[in-house]
């Protein structure tokens, strides 16, 4: 088969490199891709969001099936667009994908089908959302209803933090049109940890669960980003949470949303926080999570391309999914000054070494190949991915990886899955 996998990223790198072990799997177009996507498969330039151009591409091409990593062109209907044209897709349509394309849409469902999640107020007018936190309790989290690249959450933990939030997205549009509308919700204590899951439109089948580290500093400090380190397995994330989520989360939501008419094939990511009160729903995504897919999939024993043939052909109750009973940790090397303002073009070096070593994958984010050398190109650069006996060596092992590599002003947490 020929495949074509749409978008950029460290997720992207990784689900190439898992589908280049697939036996299914002959040749492996990327687009856009980046430096280090380009050593598994054909970079191809075209935008993640040219769904006329993909569309030819794959046409002209003869490729079997595309499998789409980002959220922007799920949320803006690629899915849609390919299978009115006949062609073989992985992801929701655009109806599905609004699960995470709006905020609003998605707390308004799980209130809907009583599944759990934190208690919550949408409003689309500025002076009506400022007198609702005036009169409301703190910490409050603000959220920007679109889609913010993982950076549209606000918690703040006073009235003068609130209003200065509120501004950010509704006002001074930081989010862009994704402020229009915001969610404040009730801030809720406790463990977060993510569970992405393989869903055909009936069936759903968690996967390994894993814990992000959203903030760019050690300890939780600093701002949000889009991730800067994450681990699998959660440490609280039991055997007994999993069969209870099953039953209160997962098969729920599949079922909300087909009596929605809003059948979801692809991924469905759910961000769960284990409270005082049970679990309960952060968020949706409708895809892959970045970095968690760097932590997820090498932990996979069965043959991803059979797994995305599935979802799209309904026959996901035929596929055994296996798991290797191990650990892994993921820790991003991003350039100096994310998620604002930073600088790119730097060499990377040690990236060989580091390739070279037992139980580490190098999975690139934002690099470019420039005159046959790696340099940076984005705000997180690198996913240092070690792979251990249990979660404690993993978290050894990526963090020997990370020594080896060295760019201009690299920064990166020291304390990924160690909290």
């Amino acid at each position: 088969m020929k495949v074509l996998v749409v978008g950029s990223g460290g997720r992207e790198h990784t689900i190439c490199w898992k589908l280049n072990q697939s036996p299914k799997v002959d040749k492996i177009y990327c687009a856009p891709g980046n430096g280090g996507i380009g050593q598994i498969a054909e970079l191809v330039s075209i935008g993640a969001m040219e769904f006329d151009k993909l569309a030819d591409f794959v046409k002209e091409n003869n490729i079997d099936f595309t499998v789409v990593g980002m959220d922007d062109p799920l949320v803006g209907g690629i899915v849609d667009k390919f299978e009115a044209e006949g062609l073989k897709i992985f992801g929701p349509k655009a109806n599905a994908a609004i699960i995470e394309g709006s905020k609003a849409f998605s707390k308004e469902l799980m209130k809907k089908y009583n599944i759990p999640t934190a208690a919550y107020e949408t409003f689309d007018n500025y002076e009506n959302a400022l007198e609702y936190i005036k009169k409301g309790d703190f910490p409050v989290v603000l959220k920007a209803d679109g889609l913010a690249l993982g950076k549209g959450v606000l918690i703040c933990n006073s009235l003068e933090e609130a209003e200065e939030g509120l501004k950010t997205i509704m006002v001074d549009k930081k989010f862009g049109e994704s402020g229009n509308k915001v969610v404040i919700e009730e801030f809720l204590t406790g463990q977060e940890m993510s569970v992405l899951s393989f869903c055909d439109g009936k069936t759903i089948v968690p996967m390994v669960s894993a814990q992000d580290h959203k903030r760019a500093l050690d300890g939780d400090k600093g701002l949000n980003t889009g991730g800067m380190g994450t681990f699998s397995p959660s440490r609280v994330y039991t055997k007994e949470l999993a069969e209870e989520c099953m039953e209160t989360i997962y098969k729920p939501t599949v079922e909300a949303l087909n009596k929605e008419g809003r059948t979801f094939k692809g991924i469905i990511f759910f961000g769960l926080m284990l409270t005082p009160k049970g679990m309960k729903v952060i968020e949706y995504n409708a895809r892959f999570g970045d970095p968690e897919t760097q932590v997820v999939l090498p932990r996979l024993k069965t043959d991803l391309m059979e797994i995305f043939e599935a979802c799209v052909d309904g026959t996901l109750d035929k596929v055994n999914v296996e798991w290797y009973d191990n650990g892994a940790a993921c820790v991003v090397l991003a350039s100096g000054g994310y998620p604002e303002s930073y600088k790119k073009g730097y060499e990377i070096t040690g990236l060989d070494a580091a390739e070279k070593m037992d139980n580490i994958i190098v999975f690139h984010a934002g690099t470019a190949l420039k005159d046959g050398k790696f340099v940076t190109n984005g705000g997180r650069v690198l996913g240092i991915t070690g792979i251990g006996k249990d979660l404690d060596d993993a978290i050894k092992i990526a963090y020997e990886g990370v020594k080896a590599v060295d760019f201009k002003d690299k920064h990166f947490r020291t304390d990924i899955g160690i909290k």
